[in-house]
């Protein structure tokens, strides 16, 4: 499997004040993990679609402006997210998840995820959750080795956890690590599948957060990849919310060597799965205080030099945008006819989408070996699913029980139109990239005042779309 990638470079590293630097280190190279592959089938394996500033972290959280003063890239704190999609509002009325659990699914998770999270708090200002509870019920991770797939997938954790944390400040987290082993030639989806289903099969949670994917063409057939969907067959059935990041690499995506991208339009599993709700990216302009200083825009990073230095080492282009498209597994379920012009009889991803841009990306705390510790800045579709998955959250708490699977809710809000969705009309996810000696361009989709293969539905206002999520989908 594929989940978002964590990209940094040995050579290019930028120096973030000096705050945090140890001289001379520089992040290790972080690629897809390459498994072991037997010859009878390519090995699916899980990959972590998050990526971070290939600066050193900081001893303390940095602000805007020396974001954009130092490495030409904004970043933003939880203050400004929180602002910029109205949850004080919803906050001063008691909606805050308390009573609600937030489950997030990562392969490993990170060694350091309580220390983490509670510098994280300290550093913002932010009260602890409830709870955060760690299990392992697909088998033990086995010991943390600073290698680039553990270092990423630390990540990973970090983000979600810390993100989720963010949106639903009184939600319980339950973090659900997984032992995939992508060495070994059998890693990937099932041990995924497994620790999803004990998780739905005890109702452990109300909402399920995945900030991981891989290409539907990178399964064996379609049937390989049907099969592993009986945890979110069970969900549906539990009313418990499954939520899944877009990606991030545009209408490209990766096949399954991990290194090489598809030359035709794609889109990720489990993404494209009707029974999950995919969360695609979008730009936020912000001002110090959170508030926009310009509409949301498709997120698409791979023409901005800046961010690709930050990002990807160098200069690019690169892919770096959000990933949508048309699923050639799965037909146009009846929730998406009114937006059949758009999808054909395909489903069509993403559903909705929030903050995922890396000019704009999410300032979290690390501490894990391999790195030097504190604050540091990530972005990519793994922030927009947690940062939804507490949206979800709160509108589970005004419905007072899960809602379950939420699709035609939003295609229902899209219909009539209703003030907690935001259109996102600019911007598109084309992207090219250098493969085979040869650049290669792969035109994507454009924003759209209604639907689009982008951004999905849109984006979301708190204090209208959570009421009306109750609403509809309670």
């Amino acid at each position: 499997m594929q989940t978002k990638r964590l990209l940094a470079t040995a050579t290019a590293v930028a120096t973030f004040g000096g705050l945090g630097a140890v001289a001379g280190v520089a992040p290790p190279t972080l690629a897809r993990p390459a498994a072991a592959r037997p010859a009878a089938a390519p090995v699916i394996d899980v990959r972590p679609d998050v990526i971070p500033f290939t600066s050193a972290p900081r001893s303390a959280p940095p602000t805007t402006r020396q974001c954009e003063e130092q490495l030409h890239v904004a970043c933003y704190s939880p203050a400004q997210l929180r602002q910029a999609y109205g949850l004080p509002k919803l906050y001063a009325q008691g909606t805050d998840g308390a009573g609600q659990t937030i489950v997030i699914v990562d392969s490993f998770g990170s060694p350091t995820i309580r220390q983490d999270l509670a510098a994280f708090d300290r550093g913002f200002h932010l009260s602890a959750p409830p709870s955060l509870k760690i299990i392992q019920p697909a088998g033990k991770v086995p010991p943390y080795q600073p290698t680039g797939t553990r270092i990423s997938w630390a990540f990973e954790t970090s983000l979600d956890v810390e993100y989720a944390h963010v949106v639903a400040p009184q939600a319980n987290i339950l973090l659900v690590e997984t032992p995939v082993a992508e060495t070994t030639g059998t890693g990937g989806f099932p041990p995924i599948v497994k620790a999803e289903n004990y998780v739905v099969r005890r109702h452990l949670g109300d909402v399920i957060s995945q900030s991981f994917s891989t290409t539907e063409q990178s399964f064996a057939s379609s049937q390989a990849l049907l099969n592993l969907r009986s945890a979110y067959i069970a969900a549906a059935r539990a009313h418990i919310t499954v939520l899944s990041a877009s990606g991030d690499d545009g209408p490209a995506n990766v096949r399954h060597d991990g290194t090489t991208f598809f030359l035709h339009d794609t889109v990720n599993w489990p993404t494209s799965d009707p029974l999950v709700t995919g969360v695609g990216g979008t730009q936020l302009h912000l001002n110090a205080a959170g508030n926009r200083t310009d509409r949301d825009n498709v997120w698409n990073d791979t023409y901005n030099v800046f961010a690709q230095r930050v990002f990807y080492g160098d200069s690019g282009p690169n892919p770096l945008a959000t990933t949508g498209g048309k699923s050639v597994v799965f037909a146009r379920p009846s929730w998406q006819n009114g937006v059949a012009g758009v999808t054909g009889s395909h489903r069509g991803v993403p559903d909705i989408s929030m903050s995922a841009a890396c000019d704009g990306s999410a300032i979290i705390h690390i501490g894990f070996p391999g790195l030097p510790a504190g604050f540091t800045g990530v972005c990519g579709t793994s922030e927009s699913s947690p940062l939804f998955a507490g949206i979800v959250a709160l509108a589970d708490q005004q419905a007072g029980h899960p809602l379950g699977v939420i699709n035609p809710a939003l295609y229902q809000m899209l219909a009539t139109h209703a003030p907690g969705l935001v259109p996102v009309p600019e911007g598109n996810n084309t992207v090219t990239f250098s493969q085979g000696g040869r650049y290669h361009t792969l035109t994507g989709f454009a924003g759209s005042k209604g639907y689009s293969l982008a951004t999905g539905v849109g984006t979301v206002y708190a204090p209208d779309f959570v009421p009306e999520l109750a609403h509809l989908a309670g």
